[in-house]
């Protein structure tokens, strides 16, 4: 039931956003609703880590506050920015309530390279001015969340710790597909695989819970 929900909340935005061929009260519905059904599955995960669930909770309902905030594009685009902002810390911190920051360090400088190729070559030539300097302070704190990590799986190689790496993964990839498609020219049927990406990687990092 929960991959039926997404699967039609992703279909219904896509649709809506790349064709048309939906109302778009059901955009403001299908979005914010297959995010909610991702925070009732991961709700009764973590209860032998509670300082990881903790953080990991505000870490999704500040990610269900960046998709409302997003349905506006252009007036939400900076309160979006902020809620994912918010959401990326909130995952670092529950991350580390069972890994040490930066430990390894060389998955966050990987990522790191990775994210500056991309923002150089692709998203900073058409990136408003005003826009710049959060967007720098954004990609910094996305890249920290990927690599944390990918170091708590590499240090311990752990199954949750490898949801959590590929979630990160995957968060950054949507991320960049977002940015490139709004200020690197575009890129076909980004909807789909922007949300499908998102919502895949904010169920692996639900999953780093334990049972």
């Amino acid at each position: 039931m929960l991959w039926l929900l997404v699967a039609m909340a992703n279909a219904a935005v896509f649709i809506a956003a790349d064709s048309g061929g939906l109302p778009e009260p059901l955009r403001w519905v299908a979005k914010p609703a297959a995010t909610l059904a991702l925070i009732a599955w991961a709700w009764p995960r973590g209860a032998s880590q509670p300082a990881q669930r903790q953080w990991l909770r505000l870490g999704l309902f500040a990610s269900l506050a960046g998709d409302v905030a997003l349905l506006w594009p252009a007036q939400g685009f900076l309160p979006g920015l902020l809620g994912f902002l918010v959401a990326h810390l909130a995952f670092v911190r529950s991350m580390t309530t069972r890994s040490r920051l930066a430990h390894p360090g060389w998955p966050w400088a990987v990522y790191g390279a990775l994210a500056a190729l991309v923002l150089s070559a692709w998203i900073w030539p058409g990136l408003p001015a005003a826009l710049r300097a959060p967007v720098l302070v954004y990609v910094a704190v996305l890249v920290a969340m990927a690599g944390q990590g990918a170091s708590w799986w590499w240090a311990s190689r752990q199954r949750e710790a490898g949801w959590a790496a590929l979630g990160g993964a995957l968060f950054l990839a949507s991320d960049t597909l977002l940015a490139v498609d709004r200020f690197g020219g575009g890129v076909p049927a980004a909807s789909l695989f922007v949300h499908a990406l998102y919502w895949g990687s904010i169920a692996l990092i639900g999953r780093s819970l334990p049972r």
